[in-house]
C-alpha cells in the first residue's frame, strides 16, 4: 500500500475477507517457495514462541519470520485449545497475523490468520506429498474429521487433480459422514469416491497417502499397517507431548521434518526422542532441503516415506503476502490510521 508521507495506514481483514482472498494453488506456490528459502537458509524465523495454559488445556503461540529476498515480514499469534468447540462453540485454532513493511517497521495490515493457517497447512501436506508420494496417488486417508482435513483434501486435490478414493475416520462417526456428504458435493468430479472408514486401520491400510490431523497424545498409526510405498503427512503433532505414528515406522521411513529446532521440541519427533525411540540421525531432512533440491524426496517406489510438519512462520508471511497483494489489487478491506 502506498505510504503518505509521515502517514501510516494500515489495512484491515475480517476473517471472510481473507477466505475469499486465497486461492490455494496460489497458497501451495507461496508456501513451497516459503519452504524454498528456507532450505536455501534465507530466512529469519525463530522458533515459535509459547504460552501453556494448562487449566484450560490451550495455548498460545507467536511466530514471526523474515524473508529478506523478498522483503516479505510478518509476526502471527495464533493458539490452540481442543476443548473450544465443546465448550463455547469456537474454533480449535484461531490468529491474528500483523504483515510488516521490513524497510520502516510499520505495520502494512492486520488480519485473520485462522483461514491463512488452514490453508497453507494443508499446503504444506500437499508439498510434501509431491516430493514424497508415489507419482499419481490414487487413494488419500484422513484421519480426523476436524476442519484441518477440508484443506488437506483441496490442497492434495488441486495439487493432483483428483483422487479414485478419498477415506475419513474420526473417533465420532457422525463427524466423519458429515464431512464426507461435504466432500462429495465440494469435490465432486475430481474425487471418484469418498468414503467413511470403519477404523483408523481401514483409513491407512491402501491408501498411497495418510495425513494424520489429530489432537493427539498418543500414536493413532500403528507400524504393522504402514505398507511398503505408502507416504504419511503427520500435522497434528504442533505442540510438546503430542504424537500420532507409532515411532517404528518414523523408524524404517525416510524421514523428513520441517525444522529441526521446532520439531524435536513440539513436533512428532519430540515424544520419541524424548524416549530415546528416535535419534537426530534418522531424520533424513527438512523439507525445505528437498524443495531446493539440496536432498532427495522419494527414491524408490516401495520407500515408507513420512513428513511431519509443526507449522513455519514463513509460510504465514508469504501466504499472507499473497493476500495481501490480492486484496489490493481487488480493493477488499479498510485502510485505517492505527497509528498516529
Amino acid at each position: 500500500m502506498p505510504m503518505q508521507h509521515g502517514v501510516v495506514k494500515t489495512l484491515v481483514l475480517t476473517g471472510k475477507q481473507v477466505a475469499r482472498l486465497l486461492d490455494m494453488r496460489q497458497v501451495i506456490d507461496a508456501v513451497e517457495d516459503a519452504f524454498r528459502h528456507k532450505g536455501l537458509g534465507k530466512v529469519q524465523m525463530p522458533p515459535k514462541t509459547y504460552l501453556f495454559y494448562p487449566e484450560f488445556d490451550g495455548d498460545l503461540r507467536v511466530m514471526p519470520s523474515y524473508v529478506q529476498d523478498l522483503e516479505v515480514s510478518a509476526v502471527k499469534i495464533v493458539n490452540v485449545h481442543p476443548q473450544n468447540a465443546r465448550k463455547f462453540g469456537l474454533r480449535t485454532v484461531m490468529g491474528v497475523l500483523v504483515l510488516v513493511n521490513p524497510r520502516t517497521g510499520a505495520p502494512l495490515a492486520f488480519m485473520d490468520a485462522t483461514h491463512i493457517t488452514d490453508a497453507r497447512t494443508g499446503a504444506a501436506s500437499a508439498i510434501a506429498s509431491k516430493h514424497l508420494a508415489r507419482p499419481s496417488p490414487k487413494v488419500l486417508g484422513i484421519i480426523g474429521a476436524g476442519n484441518q482435513a477440508r484443506t488437506q483434501v483441496l490442497a492434495h486435490v488441486t495439487q493432483f487433480g483428483g483422487f479414485e478414493e478419498v477415506r475419513i475416520f474420526d473417533l465420532f462417526p457422525e463427524k466423519s459422514r458429515s464431512l464426507a456428504r461435504e466432500f462429495r458435493r465440494r469435490h465432486k468430479g475430481r474425487v471418484a469416491r469418498v468414503r467413511v472408514a470403519e477404523s483408523a486401520e481401514d483409513c491407512v491400510v491402501g491408501s498411497d497417502i495418510v495425513v494424520t490431523v489429530t489432537p493427539s497424545h498418543e500414536p493413532v498409526v500403528l507400524d504393522t499397517w504402514a505398507r511398503p510405498g505408502t507416504h504419511f503427512n503427520c500435522i497434528g503433532a504442533d505442540a510438546p507431548g503430542k504424537q500420532e505414528m507409532d515411532p517404528r515406522i518414523l523408524k524404517r521411513a525416510y524421514l523428513v521434518i520441517d525444522d529441526w529446532e521446532q520439531a524435536s521440541h513440539a513436533g512428532e519427533i519430540n515424544v520419541p526422542l524424548s524416549k530415546g525411540e528416535l535419534s537426530r540421525e534418522d531424520v533424513n531432512a527438512e523439507i525445505g532441503e528437498v524443495v531446493a533440491g539440496l536432498k532427495p524426496g522419494r527414491q524408490r517406489d516401495d520407500e515408507i516415506t513420512a513428513f511431519c510438519s509443526t507449522g513455519l512462520a514463513v509460510q504465514d508471511s508469504l501466504t499472507a503476502h499473497v493476500v495481501y497483494d490480492a486484496a489490493l489489487r481487488q480493493h477488499v478491506g479498510r485502510s485505517i490510521q492505527i497509528i498516529p
